[in-house]
């Protein structure tokens, strides 16, 4: 009989902080797609002797930020060390990082299970320390850019808290907003700005002990890390239940094979043969810094969740897609502002803005509809000025061509009639050319009135307003 197995899954996350300049010197650390190789350097991140690093004070106040967005203890007082490892593209040999006294320590994430349920994933640590440079592999041949090198960047390290690939994924999704809302990171995983490296082990389902560690590394999006994680569990539990072994092993993932591959394997962790940072004093940080940086703090996704559902009586769906990004729930609140009803609101940025953005390749700071014109589109139809239909067409052109709302229902004439008198003398001449819809709505047929609206609606080219006209044909009709 087979035997069944529990996972156990930490990550190690990499997430580069959105800095103008380097960790430890002033080149530029966001290098665009299209700078040269090796331009963005200067002595001191390429290793030359003599050089003396200096903390880059932005990094560090972002590393604050992350910690108490993620509800952890900040350290008064760190320290960075130097971890010494041979790489072609770690030009000084080692790389300065924090060991034992970093910046951040014990903080958590909550995630939803897949039962629906709350689940607390604890983080161990979070600690400063720079990039190496990129090697890229080609035709034969090894090149080294380093103008990544010295990038800052902050190691989140979990407790092996998650079950199950699904946990991973709802783990890092959480992480990334986080990172994102504060505006820590802005979360590329294609410009490499966010990187993470599984740490798996099996155990049998209903034991304790840890089974044997296996870590997989440079895991470059969300979908590879539940993908080699659902792999490797299912490599390893076939293995177990064959009478075999797990041997401690890094490895790679291969997207294209959906298989891992053996990088290296090692029976006890690499010795970094970490020292105190010489040219470095020990990084303290003031409570008047600290203070002005929780001061600065934004409302984060959970709690803005949780004045949604309770003070503007949003559902748990609505007030989830609101806080998907800070960005859009700006733009939500501004719409708000602008005197929209909260539930009309949701429903037009969830369903026509966000899909003609999607479409359009578009965040929400780049929608051609502005805030304030949604809104008014949103009262024109509350106060009856225009129907639901014709707001889509207005919407559709105002996405389009940048024109506002106000625009273009005043150029458009397509003010909805409300006028009773008007409405009612339409109303009676349908009822005058379509008798027998009369008398069956009169016997109770209310289906039937939709034959009277819809002839006014010709008459009036669509712009008659059918909640009033209703009215109109029922006090018509039943006297």
């Amino acid at each position: 009989m087979k035997q069944e197995f529990e996972p156990v899954i930490g990550l190690e996350i990499h997430v580069q902080l959105a800095t103008k300049s380097k960790m430890f010197c002033a080149c530029p650390s966001g290098a665009k797609a299209d700078m040269r190789p090796n331009t963005a350097l200067c002595p001191l991140c390429s290793g030359q002797p003599g050089v003396l690093p200096v903390i880059n004070k932005e990094a560090v106040l972002l590393a604050l930020k992350a910690g108490l967005g993620i509800n952890a203890k900040i350290n008064k007082t760190s320290v960075f060390a130097r971890k010494n490892y041979f790489y072609p593209d770690l030009p000084k040999g080692y790389q300065i990082s924090q060991d034992d006294k970093p910046i951040i320590q014990f903080g958590s994430v909550d995630i939803e299970t897949e039962d629906g349920q709350t689940k607390k994933i604890n983080i161990t640590r979070a600690h400063l320390e720079e990039d190496a440079g990129k090697s890229t592999h080609e035709s034969g041949a090894s090149l080294i850019d380093l103008n990544r090198a010295g990038v800052p960047l902050l190691e989140i390290v979990s407790e092996p808290d998650m079950r199950s690939p699904q946990e991973a994924y709802n783990y890092l999704t959480a992480l990334k907003k986080i990172m994102q809302w504060l505006e820590v990171s802005n979360c590329d995983m294609e410009k490499g700005e966010l990187r993470v490296d599984v740490n798996l082990s099996l155990r049998p389902k209903g034991t304790e002990k840890f089974g044997t560690r296996i870590e997989i590394k440079n895991l470059n999006s969300f979908k590879a890390v539940k993908d080699a994680l659902t792999y490797e569990i299912k490599r390893q539990s076939e293995l177990l239940n064959g009478g075999g072994t797990v041997t401690q092993q890094t490895m790679l993932w291969d997207e294209a094979a959906g298989v891992t591959h053996v990088m290296r394997s090692k029976e006890t962790a690499q010795e970094y043969r970490y020292f105190p940072e010489p040219d470095l004093p020990p990084l303290t940080i003031s409570e008047e810094m600290l203070e002005s940086v929780k001061s600065a703090m934004p409302v984060l996704p959970a709690e803005k969740r949780a004045y949604y559902e309770k003070e503007l009586g949003l559902n748990a769906y609505d007030s989830k897609l609101i806080t998907g990004s800070r960005g859009l729930c700006d733009y939500f609140e501004q719409v708000l502002k602008a005197g929209a009803q909260p539930k009309n609101a949701v429903n037009w940025i969830g369903t026509d803005l966000l899909g003609k953005l999607n479409a359009a390749g578009k965040d929400i700071s780049e929608s051609p509809v502005k805030a304030a014109d949604l809104a008014a589109l949103i009262n024109y139809i509350q106060s009856g000025k225009i129907s639901s239909k014709m707001a889509k067409e207005i919407f559709v052109k105002a996405f389009e061509s940048g024109k506002s709302v106000k625009e273009l229902v005043e150029s458009s004439g397509a003010s909805q009639i409300s006028d009773e008198s008007a409405l009612e003398a339409w109303a009676k001449e349908a009822l005058a050319a379509n008798p027998k819809a009369a008398a069956d709505v009169k016997a109770g047929n209310g289906k039937a009135i939709g034959a009277l609206v819809g002839a006014v609606m010709r008459m009036s080219k669509g712009k008659a307003n059918p909640a009033v006209l209703n009215k109109i044909f029922m006090k018509l009709i039943n006297g």
